[in-house]
Order: C-alpha cells, then sequence, then structure tokens
C-alpha cells in the first residue's frame, strides 16, 4: 500500500502538537496531481512561541529533510502562533504557477 506524500507530511509535522494543520497538495496547479510535487501548510501550534519565522520554517524543514531531498519540488510554509492564527483565521492565496504546467498545451 502506497501511502501519499501528503499524509506522510501530516504524520511528521504531527509531532508539532499542531492546534490547527492543513497540508494542500497544490501540484495540479503545475506538473498534474500525481506528482505529488508541490505542497502548501498551513501549521499552527504553541511551539512557535518567540521563534521567528526563519526558525519555525527551518524547524519544518528538518522534519521533513528526507521528503524535500526527495520528490517535494515546492513547499509553501505558513506558520503561525495559537494568538497569531487567532488574528488572521487564514493562510494567504497560492499564487498561480509562473513556470507553466505540464498540463498546458
Amino acid at each position: 500500500m502506497n501511502i501519499s506524500m501528503q499524509s506522510i507530511i501530516e504524520q511528521k509535522l504531527a509531532a508539532l502538537a499542531p492546534t490547527f494543520l492543513e497540508v494542500a497538495n497544490e501540484s495540479h496547479m503545475h506538473g498534474g496531481p500525481a506528482t505529488e510535487s508541490h505542497f502548501k501548510v498551513t501549521l499552527v501550534t504553541e511551539q512557535f512561541e518567540g521563534e521567528r519565522l526563519l526558525a519555525r520554517h527551518r524547524k519544518v524543514n528538518q522534519i521533513l529533510a528526507t521528503e524535500l531531498a526527495g520528490s517535494i519540488h515546492a513547499l509553501a510554509l505558513h506558520t503561525y502562533t495559537p494568538d497569531e492564527w487567532y488574528k488572521r483565521q487564514n493562510a494567504p492565496q497560492s499564487p498561480a504557477c509562473l513556470g507553466g504546467s505540464k498540463l498546458d498545451p
């Protein structure tokens, strides 16, 4: 049984005890959904309290190091503390792919 990359990311990031976690496979906007290469992660956890954005991203990248060294081409990270998330309530929309899609003629 093959487990999806999205599920792997969700399972690994559970180590940060998120109060909110959303992993979106955005590969369909780039090279097709079967590629599992482009992901958007919205992660809210108390573990980000007092950490700058770069430290938060490094923490996530360290947890996903194996996946980032493999088939993941792009990982958009939106990392928040619970208070930041309460004020914001959503992550920014992903921009359109500028490199073109393999699905485009």
